[in-house]
């Protein structure tokens, strides 16, 4: 099949509009012209794709998938164009990225602002996207990273593990909770809960835990950042689960009390995620190595110091 980037336009349109004349208006052609070249795409994919109706068309089950490809085909062409344009300007790379909630929020704009001034002819598209979406993104080829935690169907991919991340209860000093040092999750659901916003992976996640436990989140604000989600703990609007970096940086100046969680699902593995590491562009793999060296180092500062050991006891 060889499909028209136009006539794959004129088929949005006429989708989108539930009218072909009105379609055919915006793609300056005849109401002629625009049916022929319909029916070409419906001959081509051997489908009909449309319902013609005395009020306009509507999409047949054939017509909807042919719909959500012709979506991605002209998504990816207008992304080409831009990055062309962009290469034009002097662009030397772009890599783009689906990534958690915990590495959009909390470690990846740590790490970033190094590596964009040591590499600044590359640009990064960052996404944040559920665990599921993150690694088809990554096969598929919408992305060239996926950055993901915890259990997940990594789909055959190169999966390179660069760090452990643990959720933990976050309260307020004086709450009930402050003095106990672990808790199951199946114990907070009664409290108050601040939490991340509803599109966030980790609130998609917490959501699924609760949904198995028959119980749900007695939320009472929902935010875009960890940090934004201490300061309300710190206040006390309620309890929140949060990953251990985000909690611990935002402990003393927020007056956190930190209670881990002994749920197993609490402890999560971090990995990226690649179709192919050979194939990565050179700056692709400068972003993978900075993000593996950042907790390489990070492991190095926090771990002991074993210089001077104290000698043994006979």
């Amino acid at each position: 099949m060889h499909f028209d980037l136009s006539d794959l336009r004129l088929f949005v349109r006429t989708a989108d509009e539930g009218n072909m004349t009105r379609a055919a208006a915006q793609q300056h052609l005849s109401l002629a012209a625009a049916s022929t070249r319909i029916k070409s795409l419906e001959a081509q994919s051997g489908q009909t794709l449309l319902y013609r109706e005395a009020r306009g068309v509507r999409l047949t089950p054939p017509g909807e998938a042919f719909l959500h490809h012709a979506r991605g085909v002209l998504r990816q062409v207008d992304q080409l164009r831009s990055d062309l344009q962009e290469y034009s300007g002097g662009l030397r790379g772009h890599v783009r990225v689906f990534a958690n909630t915990t590495a959009v929020t909390d470690f990846l704009p740590e790490i970033l602002p190094d590596f964009l001034s040591r590499n600044p002819g590359v640009n990064v598209d960052l996404q944040e996207k559920p665990n599921a979406e993150i690694a088809r993104g990554v096969l598929d080829g919408r992305v060239d990273i996926g950055i993901v935690a915890g259990p997940v169907d990594m789909l055959g991919l190169q999966a390179i593990h660069f760090s452990t991340d643990r959720l933990m209860l976050v309260t307020a000093r004086n709450h009930t909770f402050a003095s106990r040092k672990t808790i199951a999750f199946v114990d907070t659901l009664d409290e108050d809960a601040v939490g991340m916003n509803q599109h966030s992976t980790l609130q998609t996640f917490l959501a699924q835990v609760t949904e198995k436990l028959g119980k749900r989140l007695k939320l009472r604000i929902q935010l875009s950042s960890f940090d934004a989600m201490c300061r309300m703990i710190g206040a006390g609007v309620g309890v929140g689960i949060v990953p251990e970096s985000a909690a611990r940086r935002n402990q003393e100046s927020m007056g956190l009390a930190l209670i881990e969680l002994n749920d197993a699902w609490s402890v999560r593995e971090r990995h990226i995620l690649l179709r192919d590491r050979e194939k990565l562009p050179p700056y692709a793999l400068s972003l993978i190595e900075t993000l593996c060296a950042h907790y390489h180092d990070k492991a190095v500062s926090d771990a002991p110091d074993d210089t001077n050991p104290r000698p043994s006891t006979p």
